[in-house]
């Protein structure tokens, strides 16, 4: 638990050290709310993860602005009518106190303290607009001009990059409800009919916590698609269940894990071999993280062990070194091992690639490696995801030029055997120690073995 005392020197710390990558002063926006269909109905508001950052609580209407290690707090009072609705809230004056601010101001007052500031574009096209009309200049998403805009994103990027202690202490509370999360999916598995049923078990661990999802849930029997957010679908037995769900903390960190398992309780023996094929690519990965290695030799590690994996059971042909440099093993592993985790699930990609590559760094094109999101050394305070995957995506591996392009190296007959694996994934959070890694998530078990045993044991005690 944050104390007060806490918070606010966690944020001085990060203030300070702002303070000396840049000599300009700084404003983040937290952001507005967005209405459904009119001003009153809103979508619940999340707050500009850089806002965050440094404000250490998740206000809307609000800015801050940083210089030389000072914060000034931009945030109206409620109106005395508003208790009617919302209750009693802190005033600016107690927020400001409890955030360590050194000034508090009504926004009216952010108009005179615009001269010489930088920013970073917010999501939220109100507040953005905000931002351009204010500062007098365009303010572009990802695509910061050479400016001071983009002097400010580089030197956030560069703190956010390593966490503190306080950021590794609530992703640690996301990664623990997260993990009850998974484990109430799998016991709802056994008696649930959709797909919504099993997410509604676990989205309701998440919600019990006091928290929310870190992302839109994927909770699906159809796998090969990645990014899976209908969950109409009914579950047969002999499904394999793909579960890519996180929790995210009140504070705004999060977890993000995926697990896939047998909705009978027991893998094929189609499902485990390829099951085995992903978790082995996942376990190798893990055990190459160290400060300093490169993420993209972790990601093709992870390309090469599924390819060699693929070749023992007949599906790939040729030497697995072949398979990754002509990018056959794509087919089935088209995006990259992971990303960035912190604030946002795919931390700072607000930023574009600013953050996930390195300077001077360009994406691939390479159909293996152009989703790459991470391609920088990584450092001691890094947390990362692993998440190797296997996919039977029909647009992919029934498009007839890549047929032609890899033919010579795909047994289609054998792979026709395979036709119950739609989609597995194996995901866990990884942080980055002195000599190796902790892997963050590690309560939740990832061997079939053990997968089975937790879905087994989930089913007869629910019985």
């Amino acid at each position: 638990m944050t104390t007060p005392n806490s918070l606010a020197n966690t944020l001085r710390q990060r203030r300070d050290k702002l303070a000396k990558l840049i000599d300009f002063p700084a404003i983040f926006w937290s952001g507005s709310p967005s209405p459904r269909n009119f001003s009153a109905n809103i979508f619940p508001h999340r707050p500009s993860s850089h806002f965050i950052y440094f404000a250490g609580l998740p206000l809307k209407n609000a800015a801050i602005r940083l210089e030389a290690g000072k914060l000034q707090l931009f945030l109206d009072n409620l109106a005395p009518s508003g208790a009617l609705w919302h209750g009693e809230m802190p005033t600016r004056d107690q927020i400001a106190e409890q955030i360590g601010a050194d000034e508090a101001y009504p926004m009216a007052e952010l108009e005179s303290h615009l001269e010489g500031v930088a920013t970073i574009a917010v999501q939220d096209a109100t507040s953005w607009t905000q931002q351009s009309q204010l500062l007098d200049r365009w303010v572009l998403p990802q695509r910061a001009p050479e400016n001071i805009d983009l002097e400010l994103a580089k030197a956030v990027a560069e703190l956010r990059l390593v966490h503190d202690e306080a950021a590794l202490n609530e992703m640690r509370q996301a990664v623990a409800v997260t993990v009850e999360s998974h484990k109430a999916g799998m016991a709802a598995t056994s008696t649930a009919k959709t797909e919504a049923q099993v997410r509604a078990a676990m989205e309701a661990v998440i919600i019990a916590n006091n928290m929310t999802t870190s992302y839109n849930s994927i909770v699906t029997v159809r796998g090969e698609v990645l990014h899976n957010e209908s969950y109409q679908n009914s579950l047969n037995p002999n499904d394999l269940l793909l579960a890519d769900v996180g929790a995210e903390t009140p504070m705004g960190w999060a977890a993000d894990v995926t697990r896939t398992w047998p909705v009978n309780g027991k893998f094929s023996s189609t499902q485990r071999d390829i099951y085995d094929v992903v978790l082995a690519a996942h376990d190798a990965c893990i055990d190459k993280i160290i400060p300093g290695v490169e993420y993209e030799d972790i990601h093709l590690c992870a390309c090469r062990v599924i390819a060699e994996g693929l070749v023992n059971l007949g599906i790939l042909q040729g030497n697995p070194e072949e398979l990754v440099n002509t990018d056959a093993h794509a087919l089935f592993f088209p995006h990259g091992i992971g990303h960035l985790l912190g604030l946002d699930v795919h931390d700072m990609e607000d930023l574009g690639d600013l953050a996930g590559y390195e300077a001077g760094r360009q994406r691939s094109d390479r159909f293996g490696l152009g989703y790459l999101r991470l391609n920088r050394p990584l450092r001691k305070g890094m947390v990362v995801t692993i998440e190797p995957g296997f996919y039977q995506v029909p647009a992919v591996v029934n498009n007839s030029q890549n047929r032609e392009n890899f033919n010579k190296f795909v047994n289609w007959e054998r792979l026709a055997q395979f036709a119950d694996v739609r989609g597995i994934r194996i995901e866990d959070d990884v942080l980055v120690t002195d000599n190796g890694s902790e892997i963050l998530t590690k309560d939740l078990p990832t061997r079939a073995d053990d997968v089975e045993q937790l879905t087994v044991h989930c089913t007869e005690t629910d019985v």
